[in-house]
């Protein structure tokens, strides 16, 4: 793990000494994500040479680089078979007619040094083929995390040629669960957002549903069912400090944080209704927002924080309602055939994802705020909890076909992927950029 305040600020006098980046001027290779169907970016990325350190290592960090830039369905990484040039010099310009004719759009190449204290220097370049210039570039220290570089790297590239932020130095915290069907164990796991780095942050001996990240740190809310009621804690994944937020006798669904974190959003049943509340978290006073004598759950708040989007059959079934965070009345905003859930508002604010139950069939999909533009990405049998990159335009899910639950993740566009745990997973919840 970096110790952030000393890596910021080593990655900072870094940066200013190696001052690698071509002058200003305007790429001719991008991709515009706006775009309906976006076409993949052929980039090359050659294995990194290994001065003076491990080989496995230096293609090991070129290849996760490489899988993330894949996993986002917005570049196609070229096979090392087509490759003409061999990379042998960091420092030399590369042969750039070489990769024209095996028509790579961009190129990476990097370095990795084994420095005299032990540390791994990792230093990257990222070239515009056709213009025939360097775009980005940067150097990196580390210890141990080698991974953790390589998804800063990504996100770099990802920044450079799409303009959007990158979403890979990211975690994903979820449900892991272990044993038979009838006696299942349910910890609280967290891993990095390509399924490696796995661990668990609970132990196992109570039932814990549902944790939630905060928008503004690595700080996570849950529900746990011990012996008695409900409870709602917060976790702090830095110090491992858990605190507990209240006992909840009625609770139908674990909160959600407000934009700024000061807030969760939640639903409590009385007398067979459930209503939304928030609750301060400073002064842990809760207000509630709707009183419909309808089943209201799910809340979610939208980036801006003036908004909660919520699931609720005040008209007869499950449908999505949008109303003002400070409670009142509610607009409906789905009409389409089947029963919706789980609405979340994407970072972005331009969507809000939603679980749909339809004809026996479980879809995982996407409207405006205003109900406008509903798109399927993927329907089967049982896929639920969307959650969304910080970059709002990925979303991670849960399918369970019989044998039990896995995550998997698919962009705006429908690129699916499934993504490795350890076991079988649900609920997973993704946390915003680490750095």
């Amino acid at each position: 793990m970096f110790k952030t305040a000393a890596w910021i600020a080593a990655l900072a006098a870094l940066a200013a000494a190696f001052a690698m980046v071509a002058a200003p001027a305007r790429a001719q290779v991008s991709i515009d994500i706006n775009q309906g169907n976006v076409q993949p970016l052929p980039i090359a990325i050659p294995d990194f040479l290994a001065n003076g350190s491990d080989p496995q290592l230096a293609r090991d960090i070129a290849g996760v680089i490489a899988a993330d830039l894949k996993r986002s369905g917005l570049f196609a990484p070229i096979d090392h078979k087509a490759f003409i040039e061999k990379i042998s010099s960091f420092d030399a310009p590369p042969r750039f007619g070489d990769w024209r004719i095996i028509n790579a759009q961009a190129l990476v190449t990097g370095q990795v040094v084994r420095q005299g204290d032990g540390r791994v220097s990792t230093q990257f370049r990222l070239w515009d083929v056709f213009a025939g210039n360097q775009l980005e570039g940067q150097q990196f220290l580390t210890d141990k995390n080698w991974r953790r570089v390589a998804h800063l790297i990504a996100d770099m590239i990802y920044e450079r040629l799409t303009g959007e932020k990158g979403y890979f130095d990211t975690r994903v915290v979820y449900v892991s669960e272990t044993g038979p069907k009838d006696k299942r164990v349910k910890r609280l796991a967290i891993m990095d957002q390509d399924g490696f780095n796995n661990r668990f942050i609970t132990a196992g001996g109570e039932l814990v549903l549902t944790p939630r990240f905060s928008p503004t740190s690595q700080e996570i809310t849950y529900m746990s069912f011990g012996n008695a009621d409900p409870r709602v804690y917060l976790l702090n994944l830095e110090t491992g400090q858990r605190e507990q937020v209240g006992n909840f006798p009625g609770m139908t669904f674990a909160p959600r944080f407000s934009p700024d974190g000061q807030k969760v959003a939640m639903s409590l049943e009385q007398g067979g209704n459930s209503s939304i509340y928030a609750m301060d978290l400073r002064s842990r006073a809760t207000t509630k927002l709707t009183d419909s004598g309808a089943i209201d759950t799910s809340p979610s708040y939208s980036p801006d924080g003036n908004q909660i989007v919520f699931e609720s059959d005040r008209g007869g079934n499950q449908q999505i309602y949008v109303m003002s965070a400070g409670g009142g009345g509610a607009q409906r905003i789905s009409f389409g055939q089947g029963r919706y859930s789980t609405p979340v508002w994407s970072p972005r604010g331009d969507l809000i994802a939603f679980t749909k139950q339809s004809g026996g069939k479980f879809a995982i999909g996407v409207m405006r705020p205003d109900g406008s533009g509903e798109r399927v990405l993927t329907e089967g049998f049982h896929n639920e909890g969307p959650t969304w990159a910080p970059n709002g335009r990925v979303l991670m899910f849960f399918r369970d076909q019989g044998a039990g639950p896995k995550i998997f993740s698919i962009d705006v566009t429908g690129n699916e992927q499934a993504i490795p745990t350890q076991g079988f997973a649900s609920d997973p919840a993704w946390s915003p950029p680490l750095n």
